[in-house]
């Protein structure tokens, strides 16, 4: 193949937004993909929706993204959240906004962003090619090309890395950029799992396994120490919890460390006189029934059993022989259901990686190496994440742009 401008490796959302704005500007780009299909990964995210981006200033999204989230600054402001829903929405793809100005695609499939991108990056005359790089190389400080692993040599000027972390390597994401990097020179914070659900110490939790709460509460805790507080949606698993709110809780946790639990508040939305006024109804309405009978207008089915345990009344007493202390621990409990975290899932699991290509090193404006002249980074690769809400995929298109728009 005669040599070309830029070589993009890895097409997921950054590397697609990459090679699309590269080609735009009329160079020659090849993008190399080892999968069978282009943003494998990008088709599942948001649970096959796709959350592609969060509707919200800059300085939101900065705060929102708790590691490395000013060296964005640049990247944020070139190519902000309203550029991303204005991007989708001109190759005919409509979003709408959901609560926590979380953006969607209108028809609720992930596969109409990967199209839409896909399209857009050959529309503007980019060539993909299947297979798997060995190497980058190099002519002293510049980029040369790179080698695939059945010994083909592609020369160029000019490679950008979008090969994403190392969660869900299923889907390609194996930490191959590291390699890369570390070949030119670069510094790899080592890469850990952020936005991951969570192993709990609480055998109950394995119970109430697939139970979804919406509108409920959480506070993380370090210690004695409340370090983070979220609102939302979470999910009880086998093994404990996830769900929105915990996996951004996820990312507060330092890894080694096993003190942390999470106080879930079932009904953040009645204060405790409230709450009491709502129990005292409850229970004067199944005055005659068994304790266990008598909490279906209050809880998930799915959740009754492990509250009545955890409340200490037993289970067949008669409602109308509770006590008030009783009562007492009861909404306690529904206040500050409290889980001890045990450890996180493996990083396989996690959402995203926290960790990657040091940021010190990659030039802020451009995306560029600063240790080799025409080798780029994008996205998951680089050491920065974000919360759940559509913020890591907003920094995959921000960092796509700003590559392709440099090379």
């Amino acid at each position: 193949m005669e040599e070309i401008d830029t070589i993009v490796i890895g097409a997921g959302p950054a590397g697609m937004m990459a090679a699309g704005m590269a080609a735009s500007r009329g160079k020659s780009v090849l993008i190399i993909e080892k999968n069978d299909r282009y943003g494998k990964k990008l088709s599942i995210t948001g649970k096959g929706r796709c959350n592609v981006t969060n509707d919200c200033d800059v300085d939101t999204l900065i705060a929102n993204t708790p590691v490395n989230g000013r060296f964005l600054y640049s990247a944020f402001n070139t190519f902000s959240s309203k550029n991303t829903m204005e991007f989708f929405n001109n190759l005919g793809v409509k979003t709408k906004t959901e609560r926590g100005s979380r953006v969607f695609p209108e028809s609720d499939k992930a596969q109409d962003i990967v199209t839409a991108l896909t399209d857009f990056m050959k529309s503007k005359g980019a060539i993909g090619k299947r297979g798997e790089v060995k190497s980058v190389n190099f002519d002293g400080d510049k980029v040369s090309g790179v080698t695939l692993k059945n010994g083909e040599i592609l020369k160029s000027e000019n490679v950008i890395i979008t090969t994403g972390g190392v969660s869900y390597p299923l889907t390609g994401s194996t930490g191959d950029g590291y390699k890369f990097a570390l070949g030119a020179g670069h510094t790899i914070i080592p890469p850990k799992p952020s936005l991951v659900p969570l192993v709990c110490a609480e055998k109950w939790c394995g119970d109430m396994m697939g139970l979804s709460l919406k509108n409920v509460s959480i506070s993380l805790f370090e210690g004695d120490k409340k370090i983070y507080t979220d609102f939302g949606e979470m999910l009880f698993t086998h093994y404990g919890v996830s769900g929105p709110i915990i996996l951004s809780a996820s990312s507060h946790m330092k890894q080694g460390k096993n003190n942390y639990k999470i106080v879930i508040d079932l009904k953040p939305a009645l204060d405790e006189p409230t709450l009491d006024k709502r129990i005292v109804r409850d229970l004067e309405k199944f005055s005659k029934k068994d304790f266990c009978n008598s909490l279906s207008e209050l809880l998930p089915q799915k959740m009754i059993d492990t509250i009545v345990m955890l409340s200490g009344i037993e289970p067949h007493k008669i409602v109308s022989e509770i006590t008030k202390t009783e009562r007492r621990n009861l909404l306690l409990l529904l206040k500050n259901l409290t889980v001890n975290i045990k450890d996180k899932r493996p990083i396989s699991e996690a959402i995203i990686t926290s960790g990657g290509v040091k940021t010190s090193e990659i030039s802020p404006s451009t995306m560029e190496s600063k240790l080799k002249q025409g080798l780029y980074f994008a996205g998951e690769v680089i050491d920065v994440n974000a919360y759940t809400g559509g913020f890591n995929l907003q920094i995959a298109f921000s960092t796509g742009f700003l590559a392709g728009c440099n090379v």
